[in-house]
């Protein structure tokens, strides 16, 4: 079980390396020959991405509430919206103050939940070369929610969202850039110095995704790729089903069993995307930094749901 477990853990992480990778490089060779200002081509990696993303979450009633009666479930179900709800209002209507609040919630989050996947094989290698999560969660966190958001294309997008809060960060948009990028920089040298190479990569990976990518797809790929392939992979430890595939060896089917529960959020989507599109709303970057906003503003519940999960996780 344990071994098959790094295994299964092992691989999501090379896939989400190699998307990472990928995304950088695609990144790279659009933007010269069509331009950073063309959307179409980042349209369909954004929504590739996000499409792999969001059924992540769909699962936090499974860990939650594994066997909780109808009642109990919609009562969750509807307290976890009016959340999300309430973030979405705070983001779009109390400007810079709810704006940069969730921002920083869900940096924290994404922080905690990559050093929470890397504890878990960890803990099952007996590795010995302890984790300094004081410079991986915040270089893990802060790198692809932030520094996306300090991306001069990024002004022109909260433009066409929400005029007030282009100035989020109040003018000091090149000390935050600097700021993250110098503490990841020195994050990636710790990690070299505790013989931690491959969080070394991981750092560094997203060092580049959040500075040579468009934002849009900067968080797209690292929301889809990166956090909710492993996230996904952390629920497989949770789900029995999936730990009895997990202990036959069956891999594949272990992961897949933590991603279908999810796809009715995936479904929902792509109907609502759809209504939109034939009353005549256009995929304009308007329109998926509006889909971004809801990303981050499911975070906050989400997080509140998985801090117990993180937190076994981390012990």
């Amino acid at each position: 079980m344990q071994k098959n477990a790094v295994v299964l853990f092992n691989r999501v992480r090379l896939l989400s390396t190699i998307s990472v990778g990928l995304a950088i490089l695609t990144s790279l060779i659009f933007s010269d020959l069509l331009g950073e200002s063309s959307m179409s081509w980042q349209v369909v990696i954004a929504v590739i991405a996000l499409a792999i993303g969001i059924p992540h979450g769909a699962l936090d009633h499974l860990v939650t509430l594994p066997k909780a009666q109808p009642k109990k479930m919609a009562l969750f179900i509807l307290v976890y919206v009016t959340i999300a709800i309430v973030a979405v209002f705070g983001i779009l209507n109390f400007n810079t103050v709810g704006f940069i609040l969730v921002l920083f919630m869900s940096a924290v989050h994404f922080g905690i939940g990559d050093a929470a996947f890397i504890n878990e094989i960890d803990k099952r290698t007996d590795d010995l070369r302890k984790l300094n999560r004081w410079f991986y969660i915040p270089a893990a966190g802060f790198t692809p929610v932030f520094i996306p958001l300090v991306n001069s294309a990024s002004t022109e997008a909260l433009a066409s969202v929400n005029p007030a809060l282009i100035n989020w960060h109040q003018g000091l948009d090149l000390e935050i850039l600097l700021t993250i990028t110098v503490f990841t920089s020195l994050a990636i040298g710790v990690m070299v110095f505790g013989k931690r190479n491959r969080e070394a990569l991981d750092l560094t990976l997203l060092l580049l995704l959040a500075h040579l990518a468009p934002p849009l797809i900067a968080f797209a790929v690292y929301f889809g790729c990166w956090h909710a392939m492993r996230h996904t992979a952390r629920l497989t430890l949770s789900l029995p089903g999936c730990m009895e595939n997990i202990a036959q060896g069956m891999l594949k089917k272990a992961f897949s069993k933590a991603v279908i529960p999810g796809l009715p959020a995936l479904i929902g989507t792509f109907v609502v995307a759809g209504l939109l599109a034939l009353s005549g709303q256009d995929f304009t970057d308007e329109f998926f930094w509006m889909a971004l906003v809801v990303v981050w503003a499911l975070t906050v519940p989400h997080m509140m749901v998985t801090a117990k999960l993180d937190r076994a996780a981390l012990t």
